[in-house]
């Protein structure tokens, strides 16, 4: 069943390339969705795809690239698609 999941990672993760290596495994799972660094610090991000694949992306998250030091990650996800045609990130 397709889902969606917003993550909200907290720590040093702005400046590590997060946003990037989100994207790359996001594509190699088949999600669509979007990250972006937050004002506080943190990154966002929205995910859509099969419920198996949004389990082992934001497993990837609680883990991050090499450079980030992952803090906490609050989560949830939800039935309401947006419905995103690929996964992207802002500047």
């Amino acid at each position: 069943m397709v889902k969606c999941l917003k993550i909200k990672i907290y720590g040093r993760v702005q400046g590590v390339s997060f946003r990037y290596f989100a994207k790359q495994k996001a594509d190699e799972l088949g999600l669509c969705g979007w990250a972006r660094n937050e004002n506080d610090g943190a990154v966002y991000i929205e995910a859509e795809g099969e419920e198996e694949k949004l389990k082992q992306f934001l497993d990837y998250c609680r883990q991050g690239p090499r450079w980030a030091r992952i803090e906490k990650v609050d989560y949830e996800y939800g039935e309401k698609l947006k419905k995103y045609k690929n996964f992207g990130y802002e500047f």
